[in-house]
């Protein structure tokens, strides 16, 4: 039995659970994984029995005789990265770390816009053109972010990722990749090329094909 234990929500429309999953895989460690089907009561109820929040995901680490629970996927990122320092969650120089933190955060709290009008819909292909101000504006400060990290930080450690390697940062940005891959949105050639990097890694391409293997998602719980 694995000392790790990721519980996880519908690979599809969940971006939480891929934000905790992706910094878990990139540590090489094994570990179990239970998709939660939190949308059918039986499920709901599995998931409160397990989880504090009674949300995915949930990381479990069994630990000195006694269970660590990690319910939060920037909590999980972080906790990930103290354990396992050589998979280098967190960028080396204290500068890049404290801008991959800080975005990283923004992404936790903030484009509330975005996530309305561009829902994860991994699977999909939906081409739209957004016109709400408010998604607009979160659409161009991702963006934005994106090509500062890139250009500040990236380019200069020789890798493709935010920060060269990938990172916590990546991981929460990972789902708006898919969104933006998803409805077609309009970006630059720089940020095009991130996407790329993304959807093209082999982590969260693995990710992908379990989604696509994965039974329908069930409607929601009244």
């Amino acid at each position: 039995m694995a000392d790790f234990h990721i519980y996880i929500g519908y690979r599809t429309v969940s971006s939480w659970s891929l934000r905790g999953w992706l910094p878990l895989r990139k540590t090489g460690v094994a570990f179990e994984e239970t998709l939660m089907r939190y949308r059918v009561p039986e499920g709901k109820a599995a998931l409160n029995a397990v989880s504090p929040t009674g949300k995915v995901p949930l990381l479990v680490h069994r630990r000195d005789g006694a269970e660590v629970k990690v319910w939060d996927s920037l909590a999980i990122g972080e906790y990930l990265a103290e354990l396992f320092p050589a998979a280098r969650l967190w960028p080396a120089d204290p500068v890049a770390r404290a801008y991959a933190r800080s975005v990283s955060a923004e992404m936790h709290s903030g484009f509330r816009a975005l996530r309305e009008h561009l829902s994860m819909a991994l699977l999909e292909r939906m081409p739209k053109t957004v016109d709400d101000p408010a998604a607009l504006a979160d659409i161009a400060r991702v963006a934005a972010l994106w090509r500062e990290a890139r250009e500040r930080f990236g380019r200069k450690a020789g890798g493709p990722y935010l920060f060269g390697h990938f990172t916590v940062a990546d991981a929460m940005y990972a789902p708006v990749v898919t969104r933006f891959r998803t409805y077609a949105t309009h970006i630059d050639p720089m940020c095009h090329m991130y996407m790329e990097t993304i959807l093209t890694d082999p982590d969260f391409r693995a990710w992908e094909a379990a989604a696509e293997a994965e039974p329908p998602i069930d409607p929601e719980v009244p």
